[in-house]
């Protein structure tokens, strides 16, 4: 039975990768807010057909509508979130180097803003609020990461994402609103073109040519999931029944550096007919972490939800998908 969804970013990567599945499903309504400071109406229109609202008023929501608006516009969102079943929450200050150049902003986007979705979530009887979280959190701590780990963010944007689950954790206690959040690690895979994450900047680089840059040694670790897999996730995460103020960890339990993320990706990029430029290196960035993987047990459990792609599979289809984008954007 088909849901009436509202999705905050949704004109991003993982938005606009979700919007797609919801579509191609059938049956469900979607009204997407967006102030499309990183998305585009270009991305939403690629996988649905929308019509764009005001923001001003909201009326009853049916097949894809797009409100250009910013979460921390209260009025705003508390339009959007009407008639609505779900809020699935991806808008944010993405990002700790966002966060460290300006940390005010970062606070007012990822906690006023999520902040203003909870209201929003509430004084709408909203069903359930799904949380995009990070690994950010919980900061410099001996890995696998789980959900009992004490968090210690080392960048504002941590601390914002570890507020913000604070925050969902508060409204299901208080108010009964069936909050989950959900802590991504490193997210890849088709649409990200303009992601700023590992993945897509050196396929970026590899593809214009230029040197593919990596922050400090290489020997920093990350826990890679294809974005297929997440979205599972976040579907789990709003229609798995008996779920209220929750923290999953959505990884694949799986370590890997970024120098082997290289080693595996340059073949793919040789194989799909790319000359790799050469590969160097930087200072390391203020506020990253230098080991991270999850445990997903409990995201196991609670949701029978596990990863099911590969690295190596979600590279190649990952670098289909920009070589297939770049040929439309030359044709």
């Amino acid at each position: 039975m088909g849901l009436k969804w509202l999705v905050t970013g949704g004109c991003g990567f993982i938005g606009s990768n979700l919007i797609g599945q919801l579509t191609a499903e059938g049956g469900h309504d979607i009204r997407v807010i967006d102030n499309l400071s990183h998305g585009t109406r270009e991305q939403l229109a690629a996988v649905c057909t929308f019509e764009e609202i005001p923001a001003t008023e909201t009326g009853p929501l049916q097949g894809c509508q797009l409100m250009v608006a910013d979460i921390c516009d209260a009025s705003a969102v508390m339009r959007a979130a009407r008639g609505v079943d779900v809020v699935v929450h991806l808008a944010a200050n993405a990002g700790v180097a966002l966060s460290v150049a300006n940390p005010l902003r970062d606070c007012e986007i990822n906690i006023l803003g999520t902040l203003n979705c909870l209201e929003a979530s509430r004084a709408n009887d909203v069903g359930r609020f799904v949380f995009a979280s990070s690994s950010a959190p919980v900061g410099e701590v001996e890995p696998p990461i789980n959900e009992q780990s004490v968090p210690r963010p080392l960048s504002p944007y941590g601390a914002s994402k570890l507020a913000g689950e604070a925050y969902c954790s508060a409204y299901a206690g208080s108010f009964g609103l069936q909050t989950v959040a959900l802590r991504f690690s490193n997210v890849y895979g088709p649409g990200s073109g303009k992601k700023s994450s590992v993945v897509a900047r050196l396929i970026r680089k590899a593809m214009a040519g230029e040197p593919m840059e990596i922050y400090g040694d290489g020997a920093q670790t990350r826990d890679f999931i294809y974005i297929a897999d997440l979205l599972d996730a976040i579907k789990l995460a709003a229609t798995t029944q008996g779920l209220r103020g929750e923290l999953f960890q959505i990884a694949t339990s799986h370590e890997t550096s970024v120098s082997e993320l290289l080693a595996r990706l340059l073949p793919i990029l040789q194989q799909a007919g790319i000359k790799p430029g050469e590969v160097i290196h930087d200072q390391p960035r203020t506020g990253d972490v230098r080991r991270s993987f999850a445990d997903t047990t409990r995201a196991r459990e609670r949701m029978n939800w596990q990863p099911a792609v590969g690295l190596d599979q979600g590279l190649e289809q990952t670098v289909a998908w920009f070589v297939e984008a770049g040929k439309s954007r030359v044709a």
